[in-house]
């Protein structure tokens, strides 16, 4: 049985929307995206240090729109890259409402049933750690639910002033279980959960 990792980037005022491209996400009229890529490239320590831990990765859990978006983007781009094979061989569980099996990429499978005992289903079936990748608003109900074990959180220095925050008014105690900072100021720190969200 593995835990539930939720892996994002994050601005200093908590915005984690859009972080890859410029069109990744532009609800709510977020002119931003992007803002994380260009940083994480010219960054290698920061990078180096967010990828730690994910020899662990036993499945992946998404929301519909990051995993049609991530996951088509990733097993769609030509030149060799570290996240298509990754992404092709692991298997991927995803939360939708609207979705249908067969899903259009390799190795996937819709989550069914309610959220909490699905994914405690989920990772006392899957050898290795659980990981949501983006997917800032099912992340949202899995925190509401006291359902995320560690958050791996690369965060930017940049603030952004407008978009998605990755927390959404819930209460979560933490501790700090190691932490990176990059000598441009980025900080990689992986943080357990001590107790139920509230």
């Amino acid at each position: 049985m593995g835990k539930l990792v939720v892996v994002e980037n994050v601005s200093l005022d908590g915005v984690a929307q859009s972080p890859g491209r410029p069109d990744e996400d532009t609800r709510g009229g977020f002119a931003l995206g992007g803002w994380a890529s260009s940083r994480l490239m010219a960054d290698p320590v920061a990078a180096q240090a967010a990828f730690e831990g994910q020899g662990r990765t036993g499945a992946l859990l998404f929301g519909r729109r990051t995993y049609l978006d991530l996951v088509g983007f990733w097993l769609s781009t030509p030149e060799p890259n570290p996240f298509t094979e990754i992404l092709r061989a692991t298997p991927k569980h995803v939360v939708s409402a609207t979705l249908a099996e067969p899903l259009p990429h390799p190795n996937s499978a819709l989550l069914r049933g309610d959220l909490p005992t699905a994914v405690a289903d989920l990772k006392r079936d899957t050898d290795g750690d659980v990981v949501v990748l983006g997917s800032v608003r099912l992340v949202h109900a899995l925190t509401a639910a006291g359902l995320v074990d560690e958050f791996v959180l690369t965060t930017l220095p940049v603030v952004l002033g407008s978009g998605t925050r990755l927390f959404d008014g819930t209460h979560v105690p933490l501790e700090v279980v190691r932490s990176t900072t990059s000598p441009t100021g980025t900080v990689v720190a992986t943080y357990r959960t001590t107790g139920a969200a509230a």
